[in-house]
């Protein structure tokens, strides 16, 4: 389990970079091919399209091996890479960002079902949060090693770099991820049932909103640090790395606290404290100590949200999962672009930059709503059905356990009979194990006991009120 989990961390350093190192580059791109830097701005806005297009990835795989699925996924991000490091002209820089965008979201959704299928009983948020710390390590890492090598050699060299990183983590994916299986095939039209709920639509509304203010607050963190908090330029780059840390850290915390609460309540109340903290740095921000702690604070909220919604994605698109990841990725994506346009315009009517944590906040604070929507009246019912699917699983791969010992008895009276036995015993001791994400306590309680008394829990009924 720990290699698979290293592979796919190491993948997502690739995209966190390969996805975030261009908007240190923007002048670069500027000089190089005599363009305005709002024209070279369109590199970023290629790779955004690009994530949104790769969606249609998912729509059609369904039927494939999850590891064959990933690998197709990394090898086109390849080639995306190696486009974006010999692109002769704009044009073709363009087109290789939107290639390179295609396989985004379709990575980390594949990655996200992927790291709770192979990871231990109970540890299914941490797995998943171990992935995505890659993301968050690029920006402590590799996006200022991007913005340093163009300046003292050329833009290129980090495309070339994480060329050669993208083909590492394909042949790593290959070599340690074990296989994952393949997801139930509902059908095509069966794939996309779960978006008659409404639970689908809270957690993406609360995604796009919530996320898109804070990702307003780091859109424009420099005027905000330096012209509203105090700190002077030359100090911003350190302060960028520490939230770069701050960013890792929180999401490791809410992978742990996502094990133990359900990932609603943990989203709902990381909303909540940056409502809080937002407001304290509006009117408290100036205060140059208490600003800075407060802006670190927001920032690795960022990414403390990650793996409470990616699960809470999975747990509301049943028998879409390909389909639900895909669309919380593009929901994130959205947000972003949503979140700097609010967040400047406060800037744009000639207000300074700390009336940005307004606009910022009252995104958060509509993500709030919508969370605490989906807590209050939704997640109950979808983490009924969740348990329910995964009794039905166990059940199922603890009869499968069963089939293959029956095949396979053990021998006694012949050498390494001891092995056989010891085997078949680890057959059946991981197929009892499930691959998902723990329950709290209060909740396992109020859970059948048995697969067969889950299964006598009538699932319209579940799925009515969901």
């Amino acid at each position: 389990m720990i290699k698979g989990l290293i592979a796919l961390a190491l993948g997502a350093l690739s995209f966190g970079v390969v996805e975030f190192v261009a908007m240190g580059l923007l002048p670069y791109f500027a000089e190089d091919f005599a363009l305005p830097i709002a024209t070279a701005s369109h590199a970023i806005s290629a790779y955004a399209f690009g994530v949104c297009a790769g969606v249609l990835y998912m729509v059609f795989t369904r039927k494939v091996n999850l590891k064959v699925s990933l690998c197709i996924v990394l090898l086109c991000h390849l080639l995306g890479i190696a486009l974006t490091a010999i692109s002769p002209n704009f044009g073709t820089l363009l087109l290789a960002r939107f290639i390179s965008g295609m396989p985004h979201g379709c990575f980390f959704g594949l990655g996200a079902i992927i790291s709770m299928r192979i990871a231990k009983a109970g540890q299914g948020s941490m797995a998943m949060a171990i992935m995505l710390a890659g993301q968050s390590i690029s920006i402590v890492g590799g996006v200022p090693l991007g913005t340093a090598l163009a300046h003292a050699v050329s833009w290129r060299a980090i495309f070339f770099i994480m060329t050669a990183w993208a083909l590492m983590v394909l042949i790593a994916t290959i070599r340690w991820l074990p296989n994952p299986g393949k997801l139930e095939d509902h059908g095509f039209w069966g794939q996309f049932q779960f978006l008659k709920h409404k639970g689908p639509y809270l957690v993406g509304l609360s995604i796009l909103l919530g996320n898109g203010g804070i990702f307003a607050i780091q859109s424009y963190v420099s005027p905000i640090l330096t012209d509203f908090v105090g700190i002077p330029l030359v100090y911003v780059a350190t302060v960028l790395i520490v939230m770069g840390i701050a960013m890792t850290v929180y999401n490791l915390i809410a992978g742990r606290l996502t094990d133990r609460f359900t990932p609603g309540k943990v989203s709902l109340v990381i909303f909540l404290s940056v409502i809080v903290t937002t407001l304290a740095t509006f009117f408290w921000g100036d205060i140059t100590v208490i600003g800075l702690i407060l802006m670190i604070y927001i920032a690795g909220c960022l990414f403390g949200l990650s793996t409470p919604q990616q699960v809470s994605i999975l747990r509301t698109s049943s028998g879409g999962e390909l389909i639900g990841v895909a669309f919380g990725q593009v929901a994130f994506n959205f947000g972003n672009a949503v979140g700097a346009f609010f967040g400047g315009l406060p800037l744009d009517w000639g207000y300074n930059a700390q009336y940005v944590l307004i606009s910022a906040g009252l995104l958060v604070v509509l993500g709030a709503i919508a969370m605490g929507i989906y807590v209050l009246f939704y997640e109950k019912n979808f983490t009924a059905l969740f348990l329910k699917e995964q009794h039905e699983r166990q059940e199922q791969a603890l009869q499968e356990a069963k089939e293959h010992v029956a095949a396979h008895p053990p021998v006694s009276d012949f050498p390494g009979s001891s092995n056989a036995v010891s085997n078949n015993t680890d057959a059946i001791t991981e197929a009892t194990a499930i691959d998902s994400v723990a329950m709290p306590a209060s909740e396992v309680a109020a859970t059948p006991a048995s697969a067969s008394e889950v299964a006598a829990t009538p699932a319209p009924t579940v799925a009515a009120k969901a």
